[in-house]
């Protein structure tokens, strides 16, 4: 992900450490450095973590986000908890805490943990990680490419690019790819509220000079009855045994509009994702957040005094309304995520 800085934060291009371009995250001396994602599009500032309370915070109050941008930020966090000597299980039920729906930080988490009880190297563990999601999320640009026909219309919901994937992303990483081989593409690109995360994908296309729009929530039927949609890609939170996901909340909606008018749709996750411990969506837990996302935006009050709000931060999709599930292992149907859970097993097996 190509970074850029001025004003709108366009211009001369931005360098991270050892001169790399700059990533969602990273660790850096004694402390993670995150890209603050609560700030973008108007200002690139940066959110430094030199405590486990402080990445915790981080990863709850959204200046990361993405399920393996925040794999990632759980994985350095347990790294953080290592060298600062903070109790590791303690470290481990902090961060847990943080966002119970993502399954990718309970799969670094755990990755992390038993990095600390072998007595490895924890900052090249959470380092090794991170590299390794960016390999997965290329993968998955691969895999995808040839989903998108030259001049395709593709329809997204919500950021699932390098900001929520430490670097490349999943439901852009095929976009990316596609036109790296030369492909035209188009993006509609849903705001995605109440947080309009919408801004993210919009930003990362922006640098990646990708053409795309921006459509409210409710225009996505509009488009994709008019014949102006040809697929819908997005990404994903947690998924189980049966493909059930949870992704974004609108999500759901937009699959139901996809089948309605036999518009193929997409679920570009890598294999983290997965959680093979439950067998459908109804046992995923969906987290609810403040009402204050709803009721406010950046603290301006968009509704009366006194209105109360609901805000679920999920939904889930049924299998059934999912064409199919791009992985870095390929492109697999819900019906044939068997054969998806034997290469997971035989590469966790070595």
């Amino acid at each position: 992900m190509a970074l850029h800085e001025s004003d709108n934060i366009r211009g001369g291009e931005m360098k991270g450490p050892d001169g790399k371009e700059l990533r969602a995250l990273w660790f850096e001396g004694d402390k993670i450095v995150f890209i603050d994602q609560r700030r973008l599009p108007y200002r690139l500032e940066f959110f430094e973590a030199k405590t486990v309370e402080k990445a915790a915070e981080a990863i709850n109050d959204m200046v990361v986000r993405g399920a393996p941008a925040i794999g990632a930020a759980g994985a350095y966090g347990m790294a953080l908890a290592s060298v600062t000597g903070k109790n590791i299980d303690e470290a481990y039920r902090m961060l847990s805490s943080t966002r119970p729906t993502a399954h990718d930080l309970f799969h670094a988490l755990y990755i992390m943990r038993d990095a600390v009880y072998k007595k490895k190297d924890t900052v090249k563990a959470a380092e090794d990680y991170a590299e390794d999601i960016v390999r997965r999320c290329r993968k998955i640009g691969e895999y995808g490419a040839p989903l998108i026909e030259n001049r395709a219309r593709v329809l997204t919901h919500c950021n699932a690019g390098a900001l929520a994937t430490v670097d490349y992303g999943t439901a852009l990483a095929p976009i990316r790819k596609a036109k790296e081989e030369g492909k035209e593409v188009f993006v509609f690109v849903d705001e995605t509220r109440p947080r309009l995360q919408g801004r993210l994908t919009a930003w990362e296309l922006m640098q990646e000079e990708i053409q795309h729009s921006i459509i409210a929530d409710n225009a996505a039927g509009f488009f994709m009855k008019g014949g102006d949609i040809d697929i819908v890609i997005v990404g994903a939170d947690r998924i189980a045994r049966n493909g059930d996901t949870a992704n974004k909340i609108g999500t759901y909606e937009k699959a139901v509009l996809a089948y309605e008018n036999g518009i193929p749709f997409y679920v570009a996750a890598p294999a983290s994702t997965f959680d093979l411990k439950i067998k459908r969506g109804e046992e995923i837990e969906i987290e609810f957040r403040d009402e204050r996302e709803v009721l406010e935006f950046q603290g301006h009050p968009l509704f009366g005094e006194g209105e109360g709000a609901e805000n679920p931060a999920f939904d889930v999709t049924p299998f059934r309304l999912i064409s199919g599930f791009i992985t870095e292992y390929g492109v697999f149907r819900p019906e044939d995520l068997g054969r998806l859970f034997e290469l997971i097993k035989k590469e966790a097996e070595g």
